[in-house]
């Protein structure tokens, strides 16, 4: 490789997609890592293509008046809470600023009455769930490098950006409240001290293989230890240590994987100890959360998402409304008191049979779910069957809705259509169609995940009369 290309006294003016600083050299947009919007940077570069280059930043010359000390020792090699090293009301700033920039340039929106983004009250440990890996084959930072001192490589922690089979030794997350930390540690230093081994993530060999931990608003704790090739009682004696040392936890459970892949969708769940389930509870509600039970990872901030959402279909008792990529049901069950009806459909028939629970253990009692894909459900027999809704709620996955989905709600002409996405861009390529019909009157975006790049936006849009 030839030397190194650096460029000089650059002023970064933007924030990217991924988190990275955007800054300019003659006519090449450079992307520099943990650079921040008013840094003045010395930059490394590491890729270069014609319109755009890839940069570190080589030497700070001035930091930006946003810049902050970041707080986890792991910043910069763990691949999650990217923006730490910024100011909470700059990461604000920037996040409302890429969902009005998305809706105004994919979609020609006029986001002039853009409502302002709706803080997070808990900036760390909101997380209501974390999955943790083992490896043997630890990543190794450069100080540890640098020690020269023989390493254990046996790691319990999470995937270095780029490299599946690495993983960071995590001494303490700040995502998820006690005793989160307290319990990944312990059953590191449990399995290394009983000699239960890590898995090997080329050879597909090892003991042990990922540890799911999930926190409930209510205080209720489940663990679910994955393992997949156990030697003689391994099993029983970590399962024991657990129940014994966390006496807190409400739901044990562990699961065998020998699949190639880390997914547990389709993997037996056993019991060990406690109920296969904890509740959420939300504005008096219960939520049964189970292993693979699919809900919002901030539960606080959830709350407030769902009352947006509430408040922007306006319901007043007499409405049918459609909650679409339902889920387990939570914004259904939220809303359905304040609806005639609701009729919430999902792609994932467990997440639907938990949708029906949620209900049940409610006493809600004017719900109605169904399972299947989105295009195929949503069709005429379907309206014709269930009537014409007066209201549609809909929260897709990142990707948005499928076209033919879309397609659909033009065809329904429901009054009011509020759109709930983490992902603005692919809500602002839906409103394009959309906005045909519909007068987008409302726009407000939650930060749901402070630390990181990512933003919900929510949209109210009404039919044009």
């Amino acid at each position: 490789m030839g030397e190194q290309k650096i460029f000089e006294q650059l002023e970064v003016f933007d924030i990217a997609e991924e988190g990275k600083g955007v800054a300019r050299h003659q006519d090449l947009v450079v992307f520099i890592e943990k650079a921040i919007p008013g840094d003045i940077v010395d930059a490394a570069v590491y890729k270069k293509k014609k319109k755009f280059a890839e940069a570190k930043v080589h030497t700070l010359h001035q930091p930006s008046a946003d810049r902050v000390e970041p707080f986890c020792i792991h910043f910069g090699t763990c691949g999650g809470c990217k923006w730490q090293h910024m100011d909470y009301n700059a990461q604000l700033k920037y996040k409302q600023k890429s969902v009005t920039d998305a809706l105004q340039r994919l979609a020609g929106l006029d986001v002039a009455h853009t409502e302002s983004i709706l803080a997070s009250a808990a900036t760390t440990y909101y997380r209501n769930k974390l999955e943790y890996t083992f490896s043997n084959k630890r990543w190794l930072t450069q100080e540890d490098v640098a020690s020269g001192e023989a390493m254990e490589m046996n790691a319990l922690g999470f995937h270095v950006p780029l490299r599946f089979d690495k993983i960071l030794d995590v001494q303490h997350c700040w995502l998820q409240a006690s005793p989160s930390n307290e319990i990944r540690n312990s059953v590191r230093d449990f399995a290394l001290a009983n000699q239960i081994s890590f898995y090997d993530l080329r050879a597909h060999e090892g003991a042990l293989r990922n540890l799911i931990i999930r926190t409930s608003s209510t205080g209720e704790l489940m663990i679910v230890v994955v393992f997949a090739y156990p030697e003689e009682g391994q099993v029983e004696l970590l399962m024991d240590f657990v129940k014994i040392s966390f006496p807190q936890v409400n739901s044990l459970m562990y699961i065998i994987n020998q699949k190639k892949n880390d997914t547990i969708f389709d993997q037996d769940i056993l019991l060990y100890h406690g109920q296969p389930f904890i509740y959420e509870e939300m504005e008096g509600l219960k939520f049964r959360i189970g292993p693979k039970s699919f809900y919002q990872t901030n539960s606080l901030q959830a709350y407030e998402l769902y009352k947006i959402t509430r408040e922007f279909a306006g319901l007043t008792g007499k409405e049918l409304v459609y909650d679409l990529y339902t889920g387990t049901g939570t914004i259904a069950n939220f809303v359905a008191k304040h609806a005639k009806e609701v009729v919430g459909v999902e792609y994932v028939p467990t997440a639907i049979e938990d949708a029906k629970v949620n209900s049940q253990i409610n006493g809600i009692n004017n719900t109605k779910f169904y399972a299947g894909d989105m295009k195929d459900v949503l069709n005429a027999d379907f309206i014709a069957q269930h009537g014409k809704p007066d209201v549609v709620i809909t929260d897709p996955p990142r990707a948005g809705m499928h076209p033919d989905v879309v397609e659909r709600l033009m065809e329904m002409e429901a009054d009011k259509i509020v759109y709930v996405s983490c992902n603005a861009a692919t809500q602002a390529r839906d409103l394009v169609r959309l906005k045909e019909k519909y007068e987008v009157s409302r726009i407000k975006p939650v930060d749901m995940f402070p630390q990181t790049q990512h933003v919900e936006n929510v949209v109210l849009l009404e039919l044009k009369k």
